[in-house]
């Protein structure tokens, strides 16, 4: 591969909150990263944003219309692509991912862990569910738990892609809205653990991208087509060139342009402009 690079998407963060992340956006004042904003496809669901920031395409062309509605998607995606260039792909997110990219349905049993060297578009898998979630019980896994997880695989497997997905700021905003100071809290320490971890990454030869998979509104929902429920900011740690910052991107660029960052081939289906690299 051409580079190696780390896809961090938190869950549920509208373009409004992302000033509060004082370590990214230190380093966007510093110089040592660059930000965009980025709207995500429609619906804004979870569900439906994961598959579209993998293909590069929208719901309306994968199927994976709402959270209800998750299957194994027979498309071009970043995992498979990466494997066709001989990569190695790993992931620590919610199940979903592993059933939109590597078999479906979920078998806890079988799918919570797996390491799949030769057979698999997700590598090396660290999966959870969030079973019982609702708006009193979260049910999510602890951030730097996550980013600890991450890094283990990088160091153990040598990944060459990788993502990892934490739902903490997603529950939060659902159950506390954003005008609050919970929601402040848990950004101020979500913030603080993965900065930890972007230094170690960035030093290990890993480019980085923190990003969303959608927005929320003020009263913690999305789905919808509003810039809040749709926006929300894009964070690169790297040395290829861009796009200038002032520019809108669409999700359905993000997926052309990891590949093109790590250096495989882009498939036809995806064709969303690459927006890093040229």
């Amino acid at each position: 591969m051409k580079n190696k690079l780390l896809l961090i998407v938190l869950d549920g963060v509208p373009w409004r909150n992302w000033p509060l992340f004082g370590n990214l956006e230190g380093w966007v004042e510093s110089g040592e990263a660059r930000k965009w904003k980025m709207r995500a496809v429609l619906p804004s669901t979870s569900a439906s944003c994961y598959a579209s920031i993998h293909t590069g395409v929208a719901p309306a062309v994968h199927g994976v219309t709402g959270n209800d509605n998750v299957f194994r998607v027979d498309m071009p995606d970043i995992f498979s692509e990466t494997r066709k260039a001989g990569g190695v792909t790993g992931a620590v997110t919610h199940s979903y991912w592993s059933e939109f990219f590597n078999r479906a349905p979920f078998d806890p049993v079988m799918d919570l862990e797996y390491d799949e060297p030769d057979n698999a578009t997700i590598n090396h898998g660290r999966f959870h569910t969030m079973t019982g979630y609702n708006l009193i019980n979260q049910a999510t896994p602890a951030d730097a738990d996550l980013f600890a997880t991450l890094t283990m695989l990088t160091q153990r497997f040598g990944i060459d892609y990788g993502i990892l997905h934490t739902c903490t700021l997603d529950s939060m905003g659902h159950r506390f809205c954003h005008e609050c100071q919970e929601m402040d809290q848990a950004i101020f320490h979500l913030d603080e653990k993965l900065a930890q971890y972007i230094t170690r990454w960035c030093r290990d030869g890993y480019e980085v991208i923190v990003t969303a998979d959608h927005g929320q509104n003020e009263r913690g929902h999305h789905g919808g087509n509003s810039e809040t429920q749709r926006d929300f900011a894009l964070y690169y740690f790297g040395a290829a060139e861009g796009v200038e910052e002032d520019i809108l991107l669409d999700q359905r660029q993000l997926a052309p342009t990891i590949l093109n960052l790590l250096g495989a081939e882009i498939p036809e289906t995806m064709k969303g402009d690459v927006f890093l690299g040229g």
